[in-house]
This record gives structure tokens, C-alpha cells and sequence, in this order.
């Protein structure tokens, strides 16, 4: 049996959703604070045993190569003005994990950017962990799925309910019940109409396969918006072997999205020592009446404070 030691990431998306943002900086870039959403998911792999990482890159992210690569300047800068903690930091997130770098050179969607990874993954299962999707558990999602795949030999997907309105941005599988949190797979179609969806099963951004899904995947035509669809492989695959959904443990944030990267921000914000108490006190203020925010008598214009400066 052999075990799943590599991992793809891929990150080649445009990020349209946060343009313009975006238009400059990888959206798997976009800070928590202090750390780039994509160190949270290279970070969750490690947990999970994965000793080999892949990310798929595109035009625009060479930041996320940078970003993972010694900083000679900036740790020089930092030891000689003695920031010594700043430093560990610095050299602590070049030397997380190995990780390589594949291009895709036009994004062809997210079927074809799994496929760029075909020659270094070999004849081996692998992990798919989404680089804008971020789950946190004491045991890591990925975690979770390596241990069904040990059990099952087979592929397994991460999945959760999804709201109604939402059905249509997601792969939604139809499946038989084995337990609680565990389905066998009978069909899984990529964003249906609400009307026409199998369920409100959605799959989310992690996956553990069997390296059978390369030749489906080579098989898929362009579907949903002329891409190639890893729900449509995923289809494919099932012809052939089972696929198992499992209803993940934890907490998922999607930082593709506008709202889901904020409930982030704020959650993470609430945890770190240095910006807890700050931030509880303005959400503790929002929605109050502006006169129980600024007691009368002590607001001040902006020309009276400008003038009282001077």
C-alpha cells in the first residue's frame, strides 16, 4: 500500500473576485493579519504528513515563489539591527516544506491545472488542497481524508452542506449514506441549477486521489465555462472505481470569497494576542447608537482637532 506523500496546490487562478486587488497580487497572497492565506494551507499539508509539495502556478504569482524562498537582504537587514525574533519568522516560513513549481500557461481550469502536476506525481495517490480555502481542525482536513484512503483505497473527497443560494458555485454530489460523516459517491455534478442539483452536498477544496485520475482527466472535455472541470474527471473515475465523500471536521473558510476572507480576518484577529482586545472592543460597538460611541462634549471636528494641533 502505498502511502500519500505528495500534495498539489494549485494556485493559478485569476481572482477575479478581488479585483482589483488582485490585479497585482496573488489572491492566495491576501494577508490573515500577518500571514498569507496560503501559508495556512502549505501548513495544514505538513501537518498531514505530506512530505512532498506541488504548486501550480500561473503569469502573475511569482510573489507566492518569492515569498516561500530565502530572503538574503531581509534577514541580513533584520540580524544586523538585532530583530532577532523577526528573523526566526522570516527564515522559519523558507524552510517549512520543499516545495516545486509547475506553470500553467493559460488557466484552463482546475481539472487541467491537477494534470500539470501528472509527470512529478507519478503512479502514486496524492493530496489536492484548494490555496484559497483554508479548514482548521485539531486533526487537518487533509489529515482526515489520508486516513479514510488508508482505510478504503480509494479516492476520497472533502465535502460539506452548502447554503441554497450557493448550490450553483459548487460540485454537488448525489451519494448513499455508509455513516454519519461518510458517503459512497453515485454522481457528483459541477454547478447545477438549484432545481436540477442531486443534493445540498457540495464538494469543497480538498481531495486525496488515486492516480487514475490523471487519464480521466485527460479524457474530460471543456465543460462549465470551457474548462476543464475536475468534477467532470471525477465523473470519469467513477465509472471505474469508488469515490467516498466525507462530511470533514473543522472549520472552513473561503478567502476566495469577499465575505468568507472578512469572517477570517475577524475569527483570526479575535485569536491573536496582539489585536484580540482592540478588535472585540469594536465589535462589541458596532451597531450602538453613534451618541453611546462619542459621549457629547467629546467630539471633535476635524477643523477643531486640526486647529488645536497647530
Amino acid at each position: 500500500m502505498t502511502d500519500v506523500r505528495k500534495a498539489v496546490i494549485p494556485a493559478a487562478g485569476l481572482g477575479t473576485r478581488f479585483l482589483p486587488a488582485t490585479k497585482s497580487m496573488p489572491k492566495e497572497m491576501l494577508p490573515l493579519i500577518d500571514r498569507p492565506v496560503i501559508q495556512y494551507v502549505v501548513e495544514e499539508a505538513i501537518d498531514s504528513g505530506i512530505e512532498d509539495l506541488i504548486i501550480v502556478t500561473g503569469r502573475g504569482k511569482r510573489a507566492i515563489e518569492d515569498y516561500f524562498d530565502d530572503s538574503p537582504e531581509l534577514e541580513m537587514h533584520l540580524r544586523d539591527h538585532g530583530k532577532l525574533e523577526a528573523l526566526k519568522m522570516v527564515q522559519d516560513v523558507s524552510s517549512l516544506i520543499d516545495i516545486h513549481y509547475i506553470r500553467q500557461k493559460e488557466p484552463r481550469g482546475l481539472g487541467d491545472a491537477i494534470m500539470r502536476a501528472e509527470k512529478h506525481i507519478g503512479d502514486e495517490p496524492f493530496a489536492v488542497l484548494l490555496g484559497d480555502d483554508i479548514i482548521r481542525n485539531h486533526t487537518p482536513c487533509t489529515k482526515q481524508l489520508i486516513d479514510l484512503y488508508r482505510e478504503k483505497q480509494r479516492s476520497v473527497i472533502a465535502v460539506e452542506a452548502v447554503p441554497r443560494e450557493k448550490i450553483s458555485s459548487y460540485g454537488i454530489i448525489r451519494g448513499t449514506r455508509v455513516n454519519p460523516s461518510l458517503y459512497r459517491i453515485d454522481d457528483i455534478v459541477e454547478k447545477p441549477r438549484v432545481e436540477e442539483a442531486p443534493s445540498n452536498i457540495g464538494a469543497i477544496g480538498r481531495y486525496v486521489f488515486t492516480p487514475q485520475i490523471f487519464e480521466c482527466l485527460e479524457h474530460t472535455p471543456p465543460g462549465v465555462g470551457g474548462e476543464i472541470q475536475l468534477t467532470d474527471g471525477i465523473r470519469i473515475l467513477l465509472q471505474f472505481q469508488e469515490i467516498y465523500a466525507h462530511a470533514f471536521q473543522g472549520k472552513r473558510y473561503d478567502t476566495g470569497d469577499k465575505a468568507g476572507y472578512i469572517e477570517a480576518i475577524i475569527d483570526f484577529a479575535l485569536e491573536n494576542p496582539e489585536t484580540c482586545d482592540d478588535i472585540a472592543r469594536h465589535l462589541a460597538l458596532l451597531g450602538k447608537p453613534r451618541s453611546e460611541v462619542f459621549p457629547a462634549g467629546k467630539l471633535e471636528t476635524m477643523a477643531d482637532s486640526s486647529e488645536r494641533y497647530q
